[in-house]
């Protein structure tokens, strides 16, 4: 018989113990891993309790247990929140950040080139979330306001709390894992955050991502003005972490400006161009480096020069090569009591490395994150926006023209905001998915924290559009991705059954059984549908869908048909042997469209099969 979808997203560990188990089978018993067992194998020693270094907090072991649990929610699109739905590529999903992350774990994983966040800093007064912050989607529906019940309440995390340190972490570090799964080899995150937790999130990001994998501890000058307001020391900056998956990634190196070009001249018209002077002396002693202190002639002077303090900067044999090159400069007159080496502009790499301190004049600040709200929505309707030109230099130093971004902390959109400016600038084709929390504010025009965020992507979509308005582009440049999906996150199309309902009385358990033979909510729309089979599939959300009438049925043919997806309430023969005849590598169908006819779902197994088609019912 065809086999049915699971509605849940996959277990994350259950392929890492089948190939565990392949590698050592005898560390299983009765299906369990015995660990001592397992150190054995490995040839270490079994110990019962020892002392280790490492991050430990109160609630580590559950976090770890909500990696684990599988989702069943979905994520359901709103087109008329959306801005070119069919044709973009660009993603926003409302919803809670935890259960996105697991809906986005087949479709996405290894998809993003760059990962920034903005998460709560735990100051004690902004870090807001549910009670039960981990949020399963039960949890998250009755938040918000999507199924009937008591809203969950909301609390502030002060530093009077019992475990104030410990839920911030917990809420953390299952989003940190999870967003890992999703990077390229190649990529990155970025995570910002101030004094208060900073020590624990790169204990953090170090477990999660290994130390060998910190690139950066930036420090962002997000202020340029002191505060006399206050009796302690005053904050103006805030730190970015910086951490790839592997040794793949390499940061974009900047570009050579005008005041780096200028430290080289060309005093004695070289040539070869612009060279700077280059000390030929080793920071190192002639005591420690005594090959290197042979003695050097000045061939104006005839002084023979043997260094006393530093050694020469490479053996004789390179310096006599710099010779006869004519690399070496004893000064305009001639007369230097030590060489130099000339290096020409023309042979220094034509970019510039990234440095771990961003003044607020190259990342922007405070000031100017506010002023782009203002300017975009005539009030500051959001307090605490990062400057679109902070996320601009991480982008320009990790991704190139057409990267995915992520942004799970998206808040007013800022990230969102420096994709779109970036790629008019370059005219790039980089993509982004923001997620963010309904979270309730107290502007009445914008009920949510997400509200405010897809209203500022549209109106910067709708200033950049009017800024070209008029001008020409170049003809070979490709069209610019000015739109976005809205995806909400809500519980699945489908009953999900664990068997939990039924008394355990055969007439029950039958009932039961017969509900569930109709097991597409009502209210849901075969678009609903569509989409949580993508997800369910390990399609994009953007993947192109195409409608096509097929024996007279609503046929949808996704990514040019490599899955079609038909949700008649009925099909049959003529139908399927229609489908097999377009050769997709997969078909869905729904299980109920089958009447009941056994003998009609077989054949279509029978002949699916045979034209070498995956086929699944949900």
């Amino acid at each position: 018989m065809a086999h049915r979808m699971s509605m849940s997203t996959d277990d994350l560990n259950r392929e890492k113990v089948f190939r565990l188990r392949e590698l050592f089978p005898e560390v299983f018993a009765e299906g369990e891993i015995d660990f001592d067992k397992l150190r054995q194998v490995l040839g270490k020693e079994v110990v019962t309790e020892r002392e280790r270094y490492g991050l430990s907090w109160a609630g580590k072991s559950e976090a770890i247990r909500n990696i684990q649990t599988p989702s069943v929610a979905t994520l359901v699109p709103d087109p008329e929140g959306s801005v070119q739905f069919d044709s973009t590529e660009n993603l926003f999903i409302e919803g809670d950040n935890l259960e996105a992350l697991k809906l986005l774990q087949k479709s996405y994983h290894g998809q993003i080139k760059m990962i920034y966040i903005d998460p709560p800093y735990n100051t004690g007064h902004e870090f807001i979330y549910p009670d039960n912050f981990h949020e399963g989607i039960d949890d998250y529906l009755r938040y918000s306001g999507q199924v009937n019940g008591d809203g969950l309440q909301l609390s502030t995390n002060t530093e009077t709390s019992g475990r104030y340190h410990s839920k911030w972490l917990s809420m953390m570090y299952p989003r940190i894992f999870l967003a890992r799964n999703l990077l390229r080899e190649d990529g990155v995150i970025f995570v910002s955050i101030d004094d208060h937790e900073v020590h624990n999130l790169r204990m953090l990001l170090d477990e999660v991502f290994g130390e060998e994998n910190f690139v950066a501890q930036i420090e962002w000058q997000k202020r340029y003005t002191r505060s006399n307001n206050t009796d302690a020391f005053t904050s103006v900056i805030d730190h970015v972490l910086l951490y790839c998956k592997s040794d793949a990634f390499a940061p974009n190196l900047l570009k050579r400006d005008a005041e780096a070009d200028a430290r080289y001249s060309n005093p004695d018209n070289d040539p070869r161009g612009p060279w700077k002077a280059i000390p030929f002396l080793n920071p190192l002693s002639p005591k420690e480096r005594p090959n290197l202190c042979y003695p050097i002639t000045n061939p104006t002077t005839g002084k023979q020069i043997v260094p006393d303090r530093k050694a020469w900067r490479s053996s004789k044999s390179v310096f006599e090569e710099h010779v006869k090159e004519g690399r070496v400069w004893w000064g305009q007159d001639g007369t230097a009591s030590t060489p130099n080496i000339k290096r020409f502009l023309s042979e220094v790499r034509q970019g510039m490395t990234p440095i771990n301190f961003w003044e607020h004049s190259y990342a922007g600040n405070t000031d100017q994150a506010n002023d782009e709200i203002k300017t975009l929505f005539g009030d500051k309707v959001f307090d605490t926006p990062k400057p679109s030109t902070l996320v601009r230099r991480m982008i320009e130093h990790s991704c190139d023209k057409s990267s995915l971004v992520l942004d799970f902390f998206a808040g007013s959109g800022t990230t969102a905001h420096a994709v779109l400016d970036l790629n008019r600038e370059d005219e790039g084709n980089r993509r982004f998915i923001m997620v963010q929390l309904p979270e309730p504010t107290d502007n009445p025009d914008y009920p949510t924290i997400a509200d405010i965020g897809k209203e500022r992507i549209r109106r910067v979509i709708k200033k950049l559009n009017g800024e070209e308005d008029g001008k020409l582009r170049p003809e070979d440049a490709p069209p610019q991705d000015r739109g976005f999906k809205v995806f909400k996150l809500t519980s699945s199309n489908f009953k999900i059954w664990d068997g939990t309902e039924a008394s355990g009385e055969p007439e029950d358990l039958a009932e039961q059984l017969r509900a569930f033979a109709e097991n597409v909510l009502p209210d849901r729309s075969r678009e609903d549908i569509l989409y949580e089979i993508l997800l369910k599939s390990g399609l994009p959300l953007t993947a192109e869908v195409e409608r096509l009438d097929v024996a007279g049925r609503e046929v949808y043919a996704v990514s040019g048909g490599l899955l079609m997806v038909c949700l008649e309430d009925h099909v049959d023969e003529d139908l399927v042997r229609a489908v097999a005849g377009l050769e997709p590598q997969r078909f869905v169908c729904l299980d109920a469209a089958f009447d009941g006819n056994n003998k009609l779902k077989t054949n279509a197994v029978l002949q699916m099969k045979d034209s070498g088609i995956e086929f699944r019912t949900v």
